[in-house]
C-alpha cells in the first residue's frame, strides 16, 4: 500500500475541496478550511493605502494579490496554517492559530518589488485536534503548488508546520520531480533557538525535523538538517546528542555574530554546493524577545536582524529555495504587531531575493 504521505496527489484545480483518500491516522478535520477563490471573502483580509502614481510602480502587496487557480503563471503562493495544536501538546502557549491573519494584514501594505504574481490560497485549518489531518492537508496543497511551479510560502501557525511542508516537498520530489531530479538533496534550513528535533509519541511543534529526518530515511530521500541560531539554554543534551546521531549541521546564536558573520556565511554557502533543493523555515523566536515578544517562547538572547538579513540572503542566493514556511507567531503575545511587523519584512525580502536569484 502506498504510503499516507504520497497518496491522494490530484491533477485537478489546485486546491480542492473534496476530501482525499485517507487512513484513519491521517483523518480530516470537521472544520471548514479556507480556500482562496477570486472574489472570496478570504481575500477581504489584504487591505491598506492605495498611493497615487505620479511616475513609477506605486503598487503594494493588497493590490497585486490574487486568489490562486489552477491556470495561473508561476509565482509566489501563500498558505496560513491556522493552527497551534501541536504547540499545545508540547506544553507551550497557545495562540499561534490567528498568526496567518496578522500576517496578511502586515504584508499587505508592503511595496511590489519585482513582477512576479502574488496569490493566497487560504488556509488549512485545525480546529478539532486533529494534527496529523491538517498537516496532510497542508502538505497536499504545498505538492500541488510547487507541481504547478509556484514559491510556496507557509504562514503559521506553530512550529509543526515545518513537517507539513517537508511533506509536501518530499511528495513532489518523489511523485513528480523526478523528472528534474534523479535523486533529489534536500536541506532543511531552520533558523530556530530549538532543534525541535524531540522523541515523543505525538507529533507537536517540537518533534518537526526529527520527523523529517526519520521520513526522508524511510523514503530514500538524502536530507540535511541546518539549525541557525540554536540557544544551549533552551535545549537539554539529549536534544544536542540527537542533533549529533543524526549530523546536524548547527550554530549556536551567540556564535552568529556580526564579527564572525562573513565567515559562517561561507561556511554556510560551502555546505550547500551539494544541496539540490531547500526548504527554508523560520522560527520567529530565534529573535531577541524585544524584537519578536509575540511568540510562544521568548528568546533570552536570540539573533538579530542584523545577522539574520544576510544569512537569509545568502541562502536565497543559491537559487535553490522550493519553499519557506514562517512558524511561531501568536498575536494574542505580540506588542503593537511587531512581531507580525519583522515576520513580514522576512518574508518580503526572501521573496524578493528568491525572484532575483531565478533572473540572474
Amino acid at each position: 500500500m502506498q504510503p499516507a504521505t504520497l497518496r491522494g496527489l490530484r491533477t485537478g484545480a489546485l486546491y480542492e475541496r473534496d476530501q482525499p483518500p485517507f487512513s484513519p491516522r491521517h483523518h480530516l478535520s470537521k472544520r471548514p478550511e479556507r480556500a482562496a477563490a477570486p472574489g472570496d471573502p478570504v481575500m477581504e483580509g489584504w487591505s491598506g493605502r492605495v498611493d497615487p502614481s505620479v511616475s513609477g510602480d506605486a503598487r503594494r502587496w493588497h493590490q497585486v494579490v490574487r486568489a490562486v487557480e489552477t491556470s495561473a503563471p508561476p509565482g509566489v503562493v501563500m498558505l496560513g496554517f491556522a493552527c497551534d495544536e501541536g504547540i499545545r501538546r508540547n506544553g507551550g502557549r497557545v495562540g499561534a492559530a490567528a498568526g496567518p491573519v496578522a500576517l496578511r494584514s502586515m504584508l499587505s501594505n508592503l511595496p511590489v518589488l519585482n513582477e512576479s504574481p502574488l496569490y493566497d490560497a487560504g488556509d488549512v485549518a485545525c480546529g478539532d485536534g486533529d494534527l496529523e489531518g491538517a498537516q496532510w492537508r497542508f502538505a497536499e496543497r504545498i505538492a500541488q503548488a510547487l507541481d504547478a511551479g509556484h514559491v510556496p510560502v507557509g504562514l503559521g501557525g506553530g512550529h509543526e508546520i515545518a513537517f507539513a511542508t517537508y511533506q509536501g516537498l518530499a511528495r513532489h520530489l518523489l511523485v513528480n520531480g523526478k523528472q528534474r531530479y534523479s535523486k533529489p538533496r534536500v536541506a532543511i534550513i531552520n533558523l530556530d533557538a530549538h532543534f525541535d528535533l524531540r522523541k515523543q509519541e505525538q507529533g507537536s511543534s517540537g518533534t518537526p525535523f526529527l520527523q523529517a529526518i526519520e521520513h526522508a530515511a524511510q523514503h530514500g530521500l538524502a536530507l540535511e538538517y541546518f539549525c541557525l541560531g540554536v540557544s544551549a539554554s533552551a535545549n537539554t543534551r539529549q536534544l544536542f546528542s540527537t542533533a549529533d546521531e543524526h549530523a546536524v549541521y548547527y550554530r549556536h546564536d551567540d556564535e552568529l555574530t556580526l564579527l564572525s558573520l562573513s565567515q559562517q556565511i561561507e561556511a554556510l554557502q560551502s555546505r550547500l554546493k551539494s544541496v539540490d533543493v531547500i526548504h527554508l523555515s523560520i522560527c520567529l523566536d530565534v529573535l531577541p524577545a524585544a524584537m519578536a515578544p509575540g511568540v510562544s517562547a521568548p528568546s533570552a538572547r536570540g539573533m538579530p536582524m542584523e545577522v539574520i538579513e544576510p544569512l537569509l540572503a545568502a541562502i536565497a542566493a543559491t537559487g535553490k529555495i522550493a519553499v519557506m514556511d514562517v512558524a511561531e507567531l501568536s498575536p494574542p503575545f505580540d506588542r503593537d504587531n511587531s512581531t507580525a511587523r519583522v515576520a513580514a519584512r522576512l518574508i518580503h525580502r526572501v521573496t524578493h531575493a528568491i525572484e532575483r536569484a531565478k533572473s540572474a
